[in-house]
């Protein structure tokens, strides 16, 4: 038998500024790895995207769910894209990602904060407090609302975060149970598919402080790898591809690090 528990973590209850002011991705996962830690539970289930790429001496990964559709959607019942919305249009977000992006393509477009549940967040776009936003299309399928998409964001010009998409598992370092009880549900493709994403946001030391994209799939029997690193008003760019043997989908992700990590600016990461 399963028994769901529910946890409330500090970053859902946040809903007033940005997670980059308020700690990061360790918001959403403080919660559960206490309640791993303590055996309340044995699983803990996350939004791949919210794990820090440093875990908790006693917390792994245990692996991932198939992965959903890696794309951003656009909504707004302006425009289907940004570069068609009116000037000085006002679009709002909590990814920092998401907004340099946008800024990247339309510097003239107003970015704000949209923090909230995606019901909530559709709900303020519909009031007209922004005329636009975006949201992980995976969430939207997810919450069967794919139909409330504008259209779909390709996944070449809008990278996604890394790890979009996908739930990971979580759970205590060494239970054999647990490994054993989830092993059957993992999806291996998946799996590599973050290793190269986690080894790449490792290597830049990438948190909710950076505009971060990072995309990885299988393709020909290869690992491909895309990623991007942006400043927040999208002024600059810097892009990485690479593609390698599924055995070294981390190394990689790491080397792709490495690459970007050398062509950028001494101060792009102060904030």
């Amino acid at each position: 038998m399963i028994e769901i528990v529910v946890i409330k973590t500090t970053g859902d209850a946040i809903v007033d500024r940005p997670l980059s002011e308020a700690g990061g991705k360790g918001l959403f996962t403080k919660e559960l790895d206490i309640a791993l830690s303590r055996g309340d539970v044995d699983i803990a289930v996350h939004s791949a995207k919210d794990l820090p790429t440093l875990l908790p001496d006693d917390i792994a990964i245990l692996g991932y769910l198939p992965r959903e559709d890696v794309r951003d959607a656009w909504i707004s019942p302006h425009a289907d894209h940004p570069l068609k919305l009116r000037p000085g249009a006002v679009v709002g977000t909590a990814s920092l990602r998401r907004g340099a992006m946008v800024k990247r393509l339309r510097p003239d477009l107003s970015i704000i904060l949209l923090r909230g549940n995606v019901e909530t967040r559709l709900a303020k776009l519909a009031a007209g407090d922004v005329d636009a936003t975006l949201l992980a299309l995976a969430g939207l399928k997810r919450l069967k609302l794919e139909s409330r998409a504008t259209s779909i964001l390709d996944q070449a010009e809008f990278i996604p975060a890394a790890g979009q998409g996908a739930i990971g598992l979580t759970g205590r370092v060494g239970d054999r149970a647990s490994e054993a009880f989830t092993a059957p549900i993992l999806d291996a493709a998946t799996g590599l598919a973050l290793a190269a994403e986690r080894a790449f946001l490792h290597v830049l030391d990438g948190s909710c402080k950076t505009p971060i994209g990072a995309n990885a799939w299988l393709e020909g029997g290869d690992v491909v790898f895309q990623a991007i690193v942006l400043r927040p008003d999208g002024s600059e760019v810097f892009e990485t591809a690479l593609r390698g043997a599924p055995s070294a989908a981390a190394a990689l992700g790491e080397a792709a690090g490495r690459d970007l990590r050398g062509r950028l600016p001494a101060d792009f990461f102060l904030v």
